[in-house]
């Protein structure tokens, strides 16, 4: 099986394209959905004891974690000691259940692949790539979202110039839909039949 980790700075389009992995039947987990589940359950407790007032009812309470690390940013390498271990344990899981069932390729959807040394637990990276200004646009029509808050995520993330050269593929989402669609097409095309050692060596 080959995994392929798909990675791009906020606001890139990695959901886009992990939308259109998945329309071609390819397995995609998502870091990012595992962290909203452990945030619901086992890492409710470490995080409240490493930051009161994180919690509410039970559950991780974003805004609040959130205002908390924009004051402790060194509170993320806290939370990245905490959080981390337990997605990589979902993901194994989700990666094993793909082997049993015999899946040629599996796409391991994550932010910080590159910050976290994920590239060593896959076989390939696609990172997907905008301009500056159409990444801004796209983040700062979030709910919520603020310049200030954008600018502190990006200081915790590689920049996508070193992320494009390191990558194996890059998808360009600046364009129609159809377009990126069509770059991950070709990426697939050039992927076929290509079998991977990452699942064996990280995995299994």
């Amino acid at each position: 099986m080959l995994i392929v980790g798909l990675t791009g700075s906020i606001g890139m389009g990695k959901s886009t394209a992990a939308a259109y992995f998945r329309l071609r039947s390819i397995a995609v987990i998502d870091a990012d959905a595992e962290v909203h589940k452990l945030y619901e359950g086992v890492a409710v407790e470490p995080i409240e004891v490493a930051f009161p007032g994180a919690t509410r009812n039970g559950k991780v309470d974003r805004p609040a974690l959130s205002a908390i690390l924009l004051q402790r940013p060194e509170g993320f390498k806290v939370l990245e000691a905490i959080v981390h271990p337990l997605v990589q344990a979902a993901e194994r899981d989700a990666l094993q259940a793909e082997n049993r069932r015999a899946a040629a390729m599996a796409v391991l959807e994550i932010p910080l692949l590159y910050e976290t040394g994920g590239e060593s637990r896959v076989d390939v990276v696609v990172v997907v790539s905008a301009p500056g200004e159409v990444q801004r646009r796209r983040v700062l029509e979030r709910p919520g979202m603020t310049a200030e808050k954008l600018d502190a995520i990006l200081a915790r993330q590689i920049s996508d110039t070193e992320k494009r050269r390191r990558a194996d593929f890059v998808v360009d989402t600046g364009g129609t839909l159809a377009e990126t669609e069509a770059q991950i097409d070709d990426i697939l095309k050039s992927l076929e039949g290509r079998d991977g050692t990452a699942y064996t060596r990280c995995w299994a």
